[in-house]
Parts: structure tokens; sequence; C-alpha cells
């Protein structure tokens, strides 16, 4: 029995030999009202435009970690799609989702982030269809990026920073604890068959009875 192949999902192109002051104008001219999302490492620049299914599948998932936070009384600070940049290190990317849990409240009060003050965030999300050009492990992992969430539109995988600064793919997040996240992709199917409220009304009753809350 053959697999549907996954609908498109992301538009990529990679330049080459693109300076990082390039790189910095570049962002500062497309400024943050846009569509497109920059990766930048060392000279090769990605450009990529998020189409329909990726878009949705990031904005649902942002909407069951948000349970998973309220229901766990957690703080849960979002900054979206947050350039993450070094200069020193001449790479930077935006994430699809990116958030702030256990330094939340060392950034509460803030609206931006300068990465050669600020923490990294604690967890970002990418939503990967099409494979990135572009090595984001390495990048996030030398922003420090402590935890990484990739959804390739059927699996799910977390990955953690080790010490010596790569991923190492774990079944257990440290950021939701004991929280079973293989069920994540088939709630987004049964968004797609019940209809989003309905399904995030299920997964909330779900989440309480795994915690017995």
């Amino acid at each position: 029995m053959q697999t549907a192949p996954l609908p498109l999902a992301e538009q990529r192109v990679l330049l080459e030999n693109v300076s990082w002051p390039t790189f910095e104008q570049l962002l500062a001219d497309l400024g943050n009202q846009r569509g497109t999302r920059l990766a930048y490492d060392t000279g090769y620049l990605e450009i990529m435009t998020p189409l329909g299914p990726h878009e949705n599948n990031n904005r649902f998932m942002e909407s069951l970690i948000g349970v998973v936070a309220e229901e766990l009384n957690l703080n849960l600070k979002k900054f979206g799609s947050l350039t993450l940049k070094r200069g020193d290190l001449f790479k930077g990317a935006e994430p699809d989702s990116c958030y702030y849990v256990q330094h939340e409240p060392q950034v509460r009060h803030q609206q931006s982030i300068d990465l050669d003050c600020d923490p990294p965030p604690d967890l970002v999300l990418e939503i990967d269809m099409s494979n990135s050009s572009l090595d984001k492990q390495a990048i996030y992992a030398a922003l420090g990026v402590l935890e990484l969430w990739r959804y390739d539109g059927s699996r799910l995988q977390v990955w953690v920073l080790q010490p010596d600064t790569t991923y190492q793919q774990v079944s257990q997040s440290p950021t939701f604890p004991r929280f079973p996240l293989e069920r994540i992709p088939q709630f987004i199917q049964q968004s797609l068959q019940e209809g989003e409220m309905a399904t995030l009304r299920a997964f909330r009753e779900w989440v309480r009875s795994q915690f017995q809350i």
C-alpha cells in the first residue's frame, strides 16, 4: 500500500557567499511584517516561504503547546518567528515558533530579545516537511537552544542539546516531562477531521487525564 505524498508545504531558496552585513541589511529591509523566514550559517542564506500546510501545522501545534502549559500551570512566553542571531558566530535563524518556559522569569517583561545578553529560547519548534537546505540543528546548537522540536508532517522528533553542543534525540521533553509527545501528530490529524476547536477541547481533556488534573 502506497503512502500518499505530503502536500507542498514550503518553498526554499539557498544563496551562497552572502556576507553577515548583507544578511543583517536584508533583515532590516524586509522588516517584521513578512511571511518569509531566513536562516544564515557562515555565508549560506536560506529563504523559506511557508505555504498552507506548514503554517496550519505550526499554528495548531502552538495551540496544543499552550494547552499543555496552561494545564500544567507553567508560565509560557511566546516569541513566534523571532530572529535569533549571533554576529560573533555568523549564525542566525527564524524558527516557526519559539518559547521561554524555564527562563520565562528572566524575559517576562521584554518584548524583544538580544542573544548577546539574553538567554536563548528554551524550546524551538520547526515545521520541516520538505527538508531544509541548511543544517538548522547546527545553527540552533551554536545559539544555545536547549530543546528543538521538529515536525515533518507525520512524526514529531524531540532533540536536546548536549554538553558537546550537539543534539541528541530523546523520547521525553525536558520542558514537558512525562508528556507522551507521540500523540501530538494524531491530534493534528484529528483536527483536520473534527475541526480545531473540537480537537483542542478533546486534547485538553486528554492532557488532564494523563496528569490526573
